[in-house]
């Protein structure tokens, strides 16, 4: 794929140095109407016996309309030295007119450039659904300059620049929030449902909608290189990619209308000088035949679902580089996760809190998060958010003292407390025998415990033997990576969409990995993996199993997101790694995208196959017709674009504009 450096920002939208109603896309409608317009005139002047030189005005005039557009693309591709859908039907419209059927050959060329209007319309819907995120950018943005406030364009916009976002105001550039508070709706780059809250030191990013606070953010990004920018820029590239399905029809279709055409040309010579038909008969139904045999349903067969099945992706927060990941998402038989970040939420938690004798689990976490509070230790901030999620006023420490390694001593409320390793702190006081058993249960668990010991805690409590000691055990807490809750969902999930093999890859030992996997359910576990061990352990799934895709945070998990056969990125808004490396990119951190991705896949991979059989069907159906009942030229016709347009139009239906996949790519509730 490109680069994605030279994205896109209003100003620097593509603008055409034509003028609007120069281009085709103004003028093709206005055509097709003027054709149809010609040979209704044409027909009533032959019924009410107009002079020929005026019927013939009409006659030139339509397939003038009718075909220039069509003239145009088969005349580029003979300067390509290929023979396209195009240049079929033009010699068809021509051989019509040679044998005196000026109508049949002008509704012929109606039909073809209705049926390009229609396909291009609804197309063109698939790629608005995307440009359509241009207009999330406002048009214009306050920075606060020199102490003064100052209105500029996005283009003007500097890094470090001060931007002030009102309540109500699209934020103009990726930053992060210096001083306020509110609420952003940013489901047009994560595809997260519910605002999200947002205060100092937290991430926005362009085009998303703040709410009823005001906030003051720090642009991070210029203007052109914004996620949203990025967004634009790497869809509309990957709807412009084509699947190996599309590339094979691209190729036939070179071989088809050579067959067809030498074929037609056989079928015009032979008959006639075999004495079996009179020559303008014969002509004619050749005619009839390159036109129904013409492969246009089957050729935008393909494009025409993928497109839609992106976009459609796209609008729901999955990114898919291409046509080819779309198909080769369909294939995937094996699912693999890195375990951090992804199937956790790479930072600990507390998960247990194990008080010794009488003493209440709120005053062991409020004493431990005052030893904490000083640290910026993972662990350390762990403890002190699950003591203000309780609602626990944190004392003051008086003094603080740090053993690398090993643990904290301090004094607390005019005591002496030390905190860190059961080891550590087993030297001076050995572990009580009540707290023995949870120490090893927690253990076994993958869980990462410390202690907490006080001075005179057990003083006359009388349940244990440890008053006799200066500083006796207040108790244990426990602390682990935390699983996302929806996680053991999403595995089942992707267990009823057909994955035969879900795995887990991570760099921590066993004992850790185990205790997650049980809760999530996978099937297997790699362990103690390096970054190139996890490739190997890729590769050896693959050739288990079959395509396997890999999901990771799109940072340490590169190689292995490029090993894969799909590679997903986890969360990655704002993450260029990801976004370079990984083959299909989740906007935000939701994991129950995944299973929605291969179902859609899926189901454009089912729409791609179901488009070219009708495509073949009808093509053989008017062939016979052709032969069989001398089907004439406007019938055979409306057979061929009809089939054309239906095949479009049920891509678009029942992708792009499916309200099913919308309602499917919600949250999954974690059972």
């Amino acid at each position: 794929m490109a680069s994605v450096s030279a994205a896109y920002t209003p100003e620097s939208e593509p603008q055409s140095t034509q003028p609007k109603w120069f281009t085709q896309a103004w003028l093709e409608p206005r055509f097709v109407v003027v054709t149809l317009i010609c040979i209704l005139l044409s027909v009533a002047g032959e019924r009410l016996l107009w002079p020929e030189w005026l019927i013939l005005i009409f006659n030139v005039t339509s397939y003038a309309a009718g075909g220039i557009f069509g003239l145009k693309g088969a005349l580029e591709s003979l300067r390509e030295r290929r023979i396209d859908v195009d240049m079929l039907m033009i010699l068809a419209a021509v051989g019509a007119a040679v044998v005196d059927q000026w109508h049949e050959g002008a509704i012929l060329l109606f039909l073809f450039s209705l049926s390009n209007v229609l396909q291009d319309y609804a197309i063109g819907r698939s790629r608005q659904a995307i440009r359509g995120l241009m207009k999330l950018y406002p048009a214009e943005a306050h920075v606060r300059r020199e102490g003064r406030i100052e209105t500029v364009t996005l283009n003007q916009i500097q890094l470090g620049d001060i931007v002030l976002i009102e309540p109500g105001e699209r934020i103009p550039v990726d930053g992060l929030v210096q001083s306020g508070r509110s609420s952003v709706d940013q489901s047009p780059i994560t595809g997260e449902s519910m605002p999200v809250e947002k205060m100092t030191g937290d991430k926005v990013f362009a085009g998303t909608l703040n709410g009823q606070g005001a906030l003051d953010v720090e642009a991070t990004q210029a203007a052109s290189d914004t996620t949203l920018a990025r967004i634009i820029k790497m869809v509309e590239e990957a709807q412009d990619s084509k699947a190996p399905t599309e590339r094979f029809l691209e190729k036939f279709e070179q071989y088809y209308a050579l067959l067809i055409l030498g074929g037609v040309g056989l079928f015009i010579i032979l008959p006639p000088a075999l004495g079996l038909v009179d020559f303008q008969t014969n002509f004619y139904r050749a005619m009839v035949l390159m036109t129904v045999a013409s492969p246009c349903a089957l050729v935008i067969s393909t494009p025409a679902a993928f497109i839609s099945a992106i976009a459609a992706g796209a609008r729901s927060g999955v990114l898919f580089k291409g046509g080819a990941y779309l198909e080769g998402m369909a294939a995937i038989k094996a699912v693999a996760f890195d375990k951090t970040g992804t199937l956790t939420r790479g930072r600990p938690a507390v998960t247990d809190v194990v008080s010794c004798c009488e003493l209440k689990e709120e005053e062991l976490l409020r004493v431990a998060a005052a030893v904490e509070s000083r640290s910026e230790h993972p662990l350390a901030k762990a403890i002190v958010r699950a003591a203000e999620e309780r609602g626990l006023s944190i004392g003051d420490v008086e003094q603080f003292e740090a053993v690398p390694g090993l643990g904290i001593e301090s004094q607390v409320g005019g005591r002496s407390v030390r905190l860190g390793s059961i080891k550590y702190l087993e030297v001076r006081n050995p572990l009580p025998e009540r707290l023995a058993e949870p120490y090893y249960r927690l253990e076994s668990e993958g869980k990462t415990v410390i202690g907490v010991v006080r001075e005179g805690q057990c003083e006359g409590c009388g349940a244990c033997e440890q008053g006799q000691q200066a500083m006796d055990w207040m108790g244990l807490v426990a602390m682990a990576d935390e699983l996302r809750p929806e996680a053991p969902a999403i595995i089942r999930s992707l267990r009823e969409a057909g994955i035969q093999k879900i795995a887990m890859l991570t760099g921590d030992n066993h004992r850790v990995a185990d205790a997650i996997a049980r809760k999530v359910g996978v099937d297997v576990v790699y362990a103690d993996l390096l970054p190139d061990e996890k490739v190997k352990a890729l590769k050896e799934l693959e050739a288990e199993v079959g395509p396997v895709a890999m999901v990771g945070d799109g940072v340490n998990d590169a190689p292995g997101l490029a090993t894969a056969s799909i590679g997903i990125a986890m969360g990655a808004a704002g993450t260029d790694v990801a976004l370079e490396t990984a083959d299909v990119v989740l906007m935000g951190d939701r994991l129950e995208l995944i299973p929605e991705a291969i179902r859609l896949s899926r189901r454009a991979r089912r729409i791609v196959w179901q488009n070219i059989a009708f495509a073949i069907g009808v093509i053989i159906v008017l062939i016979i017709g052709a032969f069989a009942v001398n089907l004439p030229l406007p019938l055979g016709v409306l057979g061929h674009e009809g089939s054309t347009v239906i095949v479009v139009l049920n891509s678009l239906i029942r992708l792009l504009l499916w309200p099913e996949i919308h309602r499917r790519m919600q949250p999954v509730v974690a059972a």
